[in-house]
């Protein structure tokens, strides 16, 4: 495969997104800027991409997420088969929506160009967009609250800011907001070096606070007290376990639905495949069990120390009481939260947003309008309501699945992992991504299509629930495997029945062939 063998010489600081580009002359301005051009140095190693995962799993969600399992009332062992069998299945889909964007160079939204058309590729992009950006708001929400405890600890007149309120949250809960929004905006502004820089950081920050508040609180109440049951109820029987064991390994794939669907934004920087697939073993099956065992004794240690089951670390750190304890706790996870918050729901609808027009939304602008919509959702007001989420971001969320199969499906089963590069970033019928006007209408037929199946396993249980009839909410776990499984097969027969994606010959030096030899070079050619 020809590599570009002349790109400009430009600096990193000049594509805040990334590396310098190989942009080419031909590539239409409104397909492409400095930040969704090709990488033309691709840099990041294994450590990175590990560290990329330690920020996604090290946070409030992750440590409720994981102590949530181990309370459903199975089997210790049985909450570790699964939590093994969810984190394996979410690698092996991690390295496959990794594998486009490294071998290319290319973010999310443009490697959907091949599959959904060079104008079509906005449908999934705006869908993950709004999703990111409504889930940005609600993070940053809630390490917002651990700012107030910190304040309302080490500064007690500031609880006078409790009372006066403006669009249902209090001044104080304003300021600790507002002070993590204007950090997180300024550090993604920096750029993406920055931004790999602290969450090389934040991760392993996060294990040392997690070991010593383990060590501490086990040392209060002896290790003969610490359980890895923390279920209140009766043991089930193994046949009626098998429901939640699979609920569980549901439940682990739909946590991290987000971040595998956006991680070709971040696997587009590895400088080679296998870097990326060792980044992500140590990442997830590795990293995901010892910090959900960390989660489990640090919980379960709670029962005899504070008399109580509590899952949430910034509320055992506030129990603890003492100010050093609240100051490095709470300051540590709100850095965890941020470093979350950076990876999954502010990069993403960067690229998103400036995908749906190059010319006028670069990268930064991207990234802003979805800091400014997160503000402007006020996910103080909805984020408590289990009604108002399922009903808006369940509906959104539910698209992940179909997106995900989809991609995997063109990608893989039809493309045969081949993908012209600079067709890309061709407006026009010259252009092998041109389809109809832009857009491959069998993939919007079948996003469509299981996308609404989809969204109906997530939003009609709850609904009937609602409305007082039986409740079956256990069906809304695996609407993400329902709609990835449908838009895969429906994307594959439709493509079948009347083709529209072009068969490309691997030999042609204009196509990147994904399975040739992993050496971690560029194809765009010259």
């Amino acid at each position: 495969m020809a590599s570009n063998t002349a790109p400009p010489v430009e600096t990193a600081a000049q594509h805040p997104s990334g590396a310098a580009t190989a942009a080419k002359a031909g590539y239409h301005p409104d397909l492409t800027n400095d930040d969704l051009a090709p990488l033309a140095r691709q840099t990041w190693g294994g450590y990175n991409i590990f560290a990329f995962w330690m920020s996604d799993v090290h946070s409030v969600g992750g440590y409720v997420t994981a102590g949530s399992l181990f309370a459903l009332g199975i089997a210790s062992w049985q909450v570790l088969v699964a939590l093994v069998a969810g984190i394996l299945i979410v690698n092996v889909f991690t390295n496959l929506v990794a594998k486009p964007s490294q071998r290319t160079g290319v973010p999310y939204p443009v490697v959907n160009r091949a599959v959904f058309g060079v104008r079509g590729a906005n449908i999934p992009a705006i869908i993950r967009g709004l999703i990111a950006t409504a889930w940005y708001g609600v993070q940053t929400y809630l390490a917002s609250q651990a700012l107030t405890i910190v304040f309302l600890k080490f500064l007690p007149a500031s609880a006078a800011l409790l009372g006066p309120s403006f669009l249902g949250l209090d001044a104080l809960g304003w300021i600790s907001y507002g002070i993590l929004w204007v950090a997180q905006a300024a550090l993604f502004w920096r750029g993406m070096e920055s931004i790999r820089r602290f969450i090389d950081f934040a991760g392993p920050a996060v294990y040392v606070v997690m070991i010593v508040l383990a060590v501490y609180l086990v040392s209060q109440a002896g290790w003969g007290a610490i359980s890895l049951n923390l279920s209140a109820g009766p043991p089930l029987e193994f046949g009626a376990s098998i429901p939640l064991m699979l609920s569980a390994v549901a439940i682990v794939v739909s946590y991290f639905s987000g971040p595998m669907l956006n991680f070709g934004d971040f696997a587009r920087y590895g400088r080679s495949f296998r870097a990326v697939k060792r980044g992500n073993l140590l990442g997830l099956p590795v990293n995901f069990l010892f910090f959900s065992l960390l989660t489990v004794i640090c919980a379960s240690a709670t029962v005899p120390v504070f008399g109580r089951l509590i899952t949430d670390p910034i509320e055992t750190v506030d129990a603890i009481g003492t100010p050093f304890a609240i100051l490095l706790g709470g300051l540590t996870f709100i850095t965890a939260t941020v470093g979350i918050n950076i990876v999954a729901n502010f990069i993403s609808p960067a690229f998103d947003f400036t995908n749906v027009s190059p010319r006028r939304i670069s990268w930064r602008a991207g990234g802003m309008i979805a800091a400014v919509g997160s503000v402007a959702l006020t996910p103080w007001n909805w984020y408590g309501d289990a009604q108002a989420i399922q009903y808006s971001l369940g509906v959104l969320g539910a698209l992940i699945g179909p997106l995900f199969g989809i991609l995997i499906a063109g990608y893989y089963l039809v493309g045969r992992q081949r993908i012209a590069v600079d067709d890309l970033y061709t407006m026009g019928p010259a252009g092998r991504y041109w389809y109809r006007g832009g857009v491959n209408p069998n993939a919007v037929r079948a996003l469509v299509g299981s996308g609404l199946v989809s969204v109906a396993i997530a939003v009609v249980p709850a609904l009937v629930v609602d409305l007082g009839g039986p409740s079956a909410t256990w069906i809304s776990d695996y609407s993400w495997f329902v709609g990835c499984g449908l838009g895969l097969v429906s994307f594959r027969f439709l493509e079948r029945r009347r083709p529209q994606m072009p068969s490309l010959d691997a030999h042609d030096e204009t196509v990147d062939d994904g399975t040739t030899v992993d050496d971690g070079t560029i194809v765009a050619t010259a």
